[in-house]
């Protein structure tokens, strides 16, 4: 799955509060073209609200209804739309999508410990890779449709659910060859499948690709409209500034940290490599130049420098063999070239940059794998 697990959590943390059952519906399998892709999830409760997106917004209704029966029972089902007619109209709507969906329905409640989404919140609070394995196929009667493969802790040993499954069930899910997949798919952004066999049952390896850590170093007004486009992509983001009337976290709600420290001290203040990107933008030249010297040492894959190109060459001129070091990785000026100059124009334009960035990067490494 991508990282949009967050839209999911606070319904579910919701109702999971209330002791209200709730359906998670898994893209399991697509075929043509389709708004979304294996690994989306949608999550709803039994009063018909909904988060997450399967389609864009013409399934949701439909797949609520059907996930009534799956809430009532407990019965994992899968639910199939056939769109790749283009002249069919559904609910007297043509579709643009001309593409088939698979999607798996599975109850989430207090029987089932409140899994998959338990494991995976946890995950992605303490931002640790981990994957899942969902069976979406079986015609084996002891491997129930639905049933889960998860770590009991992100990174230790795989147990299955439900623990109800019988011994030869646990066994052929617990084989080293599934397991060992299982691990390997946790940090990865591929979605994978595993047959079983004699061709029996299908496991779904489901990865969750946690979002990015942006750093901002800079906390002036400009970094305000930064902060809330990167939280619209649930992006984990951190502010440093050197100036208490700056680095105030009441100014920033939705980062989820703001560090008053100087400049020279950032990489005593935090571990870069926690981070995928870095944007430097605090508009002091000086403070600018200890930024890129702290960065220079390492980590993040991504530099941006906010600024124009005359101002880049000074600031790498004064880095020595330090700025050798800076140059590949060094985006500045920052931002796509989408036009615009306020601070909203200029913060799409480097979240859109740093977003196409972590994108080809996952990219390259599936294409590896």
């Amino acid at each position: 799955m991508d990282s949009e697990l967050g839209p999911l959590l606070p319904l579910f943390a919701r109702e999971r509060a209330a002791g209200r059952l709730m359906a998670l519906g898994i893209l399991v399998r697509t075929v043509g073209s389709t708004y979304r892709k294996p690994g989306a999830m949608l999550l709803m409760a039994a009063d018909g609200e909904y988060a997450g997106l399967i389609s864009g917004g013409c399934l949701e209704g439909d797949l609520g209804e059907r996930a009534g029966e799956v809430i009532e029972t407990g019965r994992a089902a899968v639910v199939t739309y056939d769109l790749r007619n283009s002249d069919d109209l559904l609910w007297g709507l043509g579709l643009g999508c001309e593409g088939a969906m698979h999607i798996l329905l599975l109850r989430v409640g207090p029987r089932e410990d409140w899994q998959p989404l338990t494991h995976l919140a946890a995950a992605l609070g303490a931002h640790l890779p981990t994957a899942i394995g969902v069976v979406t196929e079986s015609q084996d009667p002891g491997i129930p449709l639905g049933a889960l493969l998860l770590p009991q802790a992100p990174g230790t040993s795989p147990i299955a659910l439900p623990r109800s499954l019988p011994p030869s069930a646990r066994a052929a899910l617990l084989e080293p060859q599934v397991l060992a997949t299982l691990a390997a798919a946790a940090g990865s952004a591929a979605v994978e499948s595993l047959e079983g066999p004699d061709a029996r049952w299908r496991l779904l390896l489901l990865p969750l690709s946690l979002p990015p850590r942006l750093l901002l170093l800079g906390a002036g007004p400009d970094a305000v409209p930064v902060v809330d486009f990167a939280a619209r992509l649930h992006w984990r983001v951190t502010l440093v500034d050197h100036r208490p009337a700056y680095a105030v976290p009441a100014h920033f709600p939705y980062a989820e940290r703001v560090v008053l420290a100087r400049p020279e001290e950032l990489a005593q203040a935090l571990d870069l490599r926690h981070f995928t990107a870095a944007v430097v933008m605090s508009h002091h030249l000086p403070s600018d130049l200890e930024y890129l010297r702290a960065l220079s040492a390492g980590p993040p894959p991504y530099i941006g420098l906010l600024g124009p190109a005359a101002r880049r060459e000074k600031l790498l001129s004064q880095l020595d063999a330090e700025a050798e070091r800076l140059r590949p990785r060094l985006h500045a000026p920052v931002g796509l070239n989408l036009g615009g100059r306020t601070p909203e124009a200029i913060a799409l334009a480097i979240v859109a940059e740093i977003h196409a960035f972590v994108h080809a990067t996952q990219q390259v490494s599936s294409a590896h794998e």
